[in-house]
């Protein structure tokens, strides 16, 4: 029988990060510029590994193949077959990351025969003051773009916004956007690692290099006359699941909770993930043992587990995400 699946974090030393993924995260063997822990990956070259049960040591790709629907849903299996869907990320930033932009399905598919990346964060830390960019500040055209892409004044037409702990954001493929420093997010994506760079604040390398930009191909990536922030608004009920955000993609909900919570997935046909941001919990899937679930610890329920029961150890707070 299958049962609630952990995997090893894939973790990723870059430029931007920090200590916070170890430091309130829990990631262990995270360096001091660790800015990415990969939960759950399907990309190619870094497919993850199980760490729990009697698929310990056996990749993603490897039991989708065996389990199929058993593990996705039907339909899911059916649309993706061996792909699992979603990359699924915990990011420290320490530093501006770099403004860019991802390609959507169509232009994905046609550039890189690939999935584009629709993509959402939900703020776990922030420093005091911290802001990240989503979109323009208001509607433009591409003339107006490439005009302060070629002055450097890009960041002038940029939407900056104030970041607190529990903010969302939703992130559609061709908007423009950047993680502010000091903000430690998850981040829930389109299985796809394309990213077009398009400005990277002057930064230069050990070498006085900077890093490559993707300018030519950006352009055409771009939503120009965007005009919405896509800063999602909800409120949290105690004990319940609350929806904030519902896209073809995927539907994210949020969980806070100081009591056992029952889960009945009979109606979607898809696996559920959950992600921990806060506390802890026991995962009862009906066998003798449960799964835990700590804070920065991320767990796939197979799509067979219809009915399971969410047990708190102290007040917890889960991101809940599947496929409709």
């Amino acid at each position: 029988m299958l049962y609630p699946i952990k995997f090893k974090p894939i973790l990723k030393d870059v430029i931007w990060g920090g200590t916070r993924l170890r430091n309130v995260l829990g990631k262990a063997n995270a360096s001091d510029t660790c800015g990415e822990s990969w939960e759950i990956s399907a990309i190619q070259g870094k497919i993850s590994v199980v760490d729990n049960g009697f698929l310990k040591g056996n990749n993603l790709q490897e039991i989708i193949e065996i389990y199929m629907g058993e593990l996705l849903g039907d339909q899911i299996y059916e649309k993706y077959g061996l792909e699992f869907p979603l990359l699924i990320k915990f990011l420290d930033a320490n530093d501006l990351l770099s403004i860019q932009v991802h390609p959507d399905d169509e232009l994905a598919k046609e550039r890189h025969n690939a999935y584009g990346k629709t993509e959402m964060w939900y703020i776990i830390a922030t420093e005091e003051n911290a802001k990240l960019i989503s979109g323009f500040t208001k509607p433009i055209s591409k003339e107006i773009y490439l005009e302060h892409f070629k002055n450097i004044t890009l960041p002038e037409i940029l939407n900056y916004e104030n970041v607190k702990p529990g903010d969302v954001f939703f992130i559609p493929a061709g908007r423009v956007h950047a993680i502010g420093s000091g903000i430690l997010l998850a981040e829930i994506q389109q299985t796809s690692d394309i990213t077009y760079r398009i400005y990277d604040w002057g930064r230069l390398d050990k070498e006085g290099k900077g890093r490559e930009l993707h300018t030519e191909l950006a352009i055409d990536a771009i939503v120009y006359d965007d005009p919405e922030r896509y800063r999602m608004e909800y409120e949290l009920e105690k004990n319940q699941r609350v929806t904030v955000v519902d896209s073809p993609w995927f539907t994210t909900g949020i969980i806070s909770f100081d009591e056992p919570v029952e889960k009945d997935f009979s109606f979607i046909d898809s696996f559920v993930i959950y992600m921990c941001t806060e506390g802890g919990a026991e995962i009862d899937y009906g066998e003798s043992e449960t799964v835990a679930i700590n804070k920065g610890e991320t767990v796939l329920v197979p799509a067979s587990l219809n009915n399971i029961s969410l047990l708190p150890r102290e007040p917890t707070k889960l991101l809940e995400i599947y496929i409709k």
